[in-house]
């Protein structure tokens, strides 16, 4: 997960060891933070467990974090995110044969030529094309199309942080803004007794002013670096890239039949796990049938040798292990706070905090609260069902409409997705794309302050307009 090029001064510890110092973290807060909990109730309609905000009792932690829990929280992690990560295999399985065959490389060599001239607009396309695959809820589930976007970027001469940012960003902002993303606003909305993607002409406007932030940002940063390819982030690296495209021979691949279906075929993947996941409700179980029934097609479309294609299915999954494991690894630490009975305690520390003060400082408050909030729980609807029964409460409190509240909880988790070290999918898609995350803080936090002050702008002008459940 690191650039090539000599680096200076302090690097961040491997993704492991962060999240080993994180866990260590939680247990430390175990020893200080007492323990409580709300009283849980089951919807016998939804399912949904919900909390009584108004039954909060302090208990005696029933199972202290031992050595063998610490240790045994990674397990744990890693097999609670299996769907998750069986997801990621199977898709980075079946990309893995569409790239050994040749279909890719053809794709993206007649696209560079179609491209000449229009690399800005190619940038912009690819962002958008992102930011809806966000904003309808593939957070993890876009993490394999990244490497694809980031190698038709890197082919116009652009640098590896304006190739990730690219496809990165456009899934942080789409994310964040839920037009029809289930995870957070649709659970968050059902929690409050909200209709379910109510308030959605505001959440557009909202992903279009984002866009619009993000892409003059990654322009700025492209066109700089391009001119002058000493002020790139990983220098070392594109200068050896620009160096190497000078004189470098490439032998086209052509671009036949079978690999245009392929390809298409790989839109239809795309464009039919969105559908399914927003109309057929799937789940990750869908999904990874998706890429299973995506590599057979390949295996038919391209006439590959079914046992070796096979083998490579597996060479293909393998890629993706040490992301994998970064994104179990990630999950052990809400399985720490857990298991300290520690969630609740912190959350009705909050709602005491704030139950006095007005309307705009307590929006920030909770706006504030939910982006460091997670860091530690990184799941868009774990920290709906926590955060929602309390924050929606207190919006009625004091006169805060709820789709307000609901906006406030969306903002204050996407953006720190793909910012926090804690967020799996963010290691993710770093390994996946050989970049290195101090590197990737160093590009993007400018542009996530500037996003951010948008988001509590758009929040203050929602509560303003009394932004309602239409």
């Amino acid at each position: 997960m690191s650039s090539k090029g000599k680096r200076k001064g302090f690097n961040f510890p491997h993704v492991y060891i962060m999240f080993l110092l994180v866990m260590l973290l939680v247990v430390a807060l175990s020893w200080v933070v007492p323990s409580g909990q709300y009283e849980r109730t089951v919807d016998p309609e939804t399912g949904i467990e919900k909390l009584n905000t108004d039954v909060f009792n302090y208990v005696e932690q029933k199972d202290a974090i031992g050595f063998m829990d610490f240790f045994s929280a990674l397990h744990n992690g890693v097999v609670q995110s299996a769907d998750i990560i069986v997801m990621l295999l199977f898709a980075s399985g079946a990309l893995y044969l569409l790239e050994k065959s040749g279909a890719i490389a053809a794709g993206i060599h007649t696209l560079l030529r179609v491209a000449a001239g229009k690399e800005k607009l190619i940038i912009f396309v690819l962002l958008t094309v992102f930011a809806i695959m966000g904003t309808i809820g593939f957070g993890e589930g876009g993490i394999p199309f990244i490497p694809l976007a980031m190698a038709v970027v890197m082919g116009m001469g652009y640098d590896r942080i304006t190739a990730f940012a690219t496809s990165t960003m456009g899934l942080a902002i789409g994310f964040t803004a839920g037009a029809v993303n289930f995870y957070t606003t649709g659970v968050s909305q059902s929690i409050v007794g909200l209709p379910i993607y109510s308030g959605l002409t505001f959440r557009i406007i909202s992903l279009v002013i984002f866009i619009a932030i993000t892409i003059v940002y990654i322009l700025r940063y492209a066109n700089k670096t391009k001119a002058d390819p000493t002020k790139s982030i990983v220098a070392d690296e594109y200068l050896e890239h620009l160096e190497d495209a000078k004189t470098a021979t490439y032998e086209e691949e052509p671009f036949t039949l079978p690999r245009k279906i392929a390809l298409l075929g790989l839109v239809a993947v795309l464009v039919g796990s969105a559908y399914g996941a927003i109309q057929l409700g799937w789940g990750m179980p869908q999904l990874s049938a998706v890429y299973a029934i995506y590599a057979i097609f390949l295996v038919i479309i391209l006439r590959l040798a079914p046992s070796e294609a096979a083998a490579d299915f597996g060479i293909g999954a393998a890629r993706l292990l040490p992301t994998a494991l970064a994104i179990g690894f990630a999950r052990s630490v809400m399985i720490l706070m857990t298991q300290a009975e520690i969630i609740d305690t912190a959350v009705h520390a909050l709602a005491g905090l704030l139950s006095n003060t007005g309307s705009i400082v307590t929006l920030f408050a909770l706006f504030v609260v939910v982006i460091f909030f997670n860091f530690f729980v990184v799941s868009g609807s774990g920290k709906a069902l926590i955060l929602m029964p309390i924050m929606g409460p207190l919006g009625k409190i004091l006169g805060i409409n709820q789709q307000v509240m609901v906006v406030v909880y969306q903002f204050g988790d996407g953006f720190t997705n793909y910012l926090w070290p804690t967020s799996g999918g963010l290691m993710a898609a770093l390994g996946m794309s050989n970049v290195n995350y101090a590197d990737w803080v160093k590009f993007s936090w400018k542009l996530f302050m500037i996003l951010h002050f948008a988001a509590f702008i758009l929040i203050i002008i929602a509560q303003y307009i009394g932004l309602g459940p239409s």
